[in-house]
Formats: C-alpha cells, structure tokens, sequence
C-alpha cells in the first residue's frame, strides 16, 4: 500500500506511525501474541483475551486484510481458524521487546508474572539491539534519516 492509495496513514512515511497504524492498539498485539501461543480459533482468542465479540471480528478482519494474519480450514475441516503469516511472526521481536519492558516497568518488585521460555524451558534472555560494530543501541546513539 502506498501513502497515495490508503489516504488513512497517520504520518505516510514514518515506519513507526505505519506500524502503530496496523497493530497499535492493544487488542491487535494480544491477538497477535495469543497467535504466536497458539490460537487459533475466535472462541480461543475471545477466551484468552476477554475481548468483546464485535471487536475481536474487527481485529481479525483487519489483521486478515493487512496480511498479519491468514485464514485457513482448521484440521476438523469443520471450521475456518487463523494463523501467523511470515509477517505477523515477524512481529516476534516487537512483543518479546514490549514484554521485557513490561517486565521492568509495568510490575512491582516481586510481583509475579508470566515468564517467556524457550523450547527447553530456559527464560529468553533479555534483547538488547546492537550496531554492526557490537555497541549497544539507543536513542542516544541513533537518529532518524528523513526522506525528502
């Protein structure tokens, strides 16, 4: 989609603003991280996320439309169920970075949450971005290109 077709873009050349402009609201990233552990199925997404129906049918038809999402015949052949694309499990960093943060900020010293682990059940350790020369990055040590 280019910023002439969907007149819609908060700011049409900002990487940041196209992204938030998808997924930026809180129910598209549960939604996707409850795909990324596994649902499938709306009733599974409503369940997890405590969304309400009209919502949830809006975010699904919206990460649908903008390829985050696929719909598939589930195994059952019974009904249809919703999985990742290469694009919504590209979001992996994006939720695994906004868990982390929570992690930091958003608890109490001590007070308990749910840990991501990996296929071995070892916590993933802690992301942290890294120039070509291995320096850590961030928003000190970087800047943004404007088009022109």
């Amino acid at each position: 989609m280019s910023p002439t077709t969907d007149p819609g873009w908060t700011d049409p050349t900002c990487p940041v603003a196209r992204t938030l402009d998808l997924v930026g609201d809180r129910w598209s990233l549960l939604v996707i991280r409850d795909a990324m552990d596994g649902a499938r199925s709306f009733t599974e997404f409503l369940r997890r996320t405590g969304i309400a129906r009209n919502i949830l049918t809006d975010r699904l038809g919206k990460l649908t439309a903008h390829g985050l999402l696929a719909q598939r015949t589930a195994p059952s052949g019974r009904r249809q169920e919703y999985v990742l694309t290469d694009a919504g499990r590209d979001l992996f960093p994006v939720i695994l970075t906004l868990r982390q943060w929570g992690e930091r900020h958003a608890f109490a010293p001590g007070e308990p949450h749910s840990t991501l682990v990996d296929r071995h059940g070892v916590p993933v350790p802690e992301v942290a971005p890294a120039g070509a020369d291995g320096t850590f990055l961030d928003g000190e040590t970087t800047h943004v290109r404007k088009t022109r």
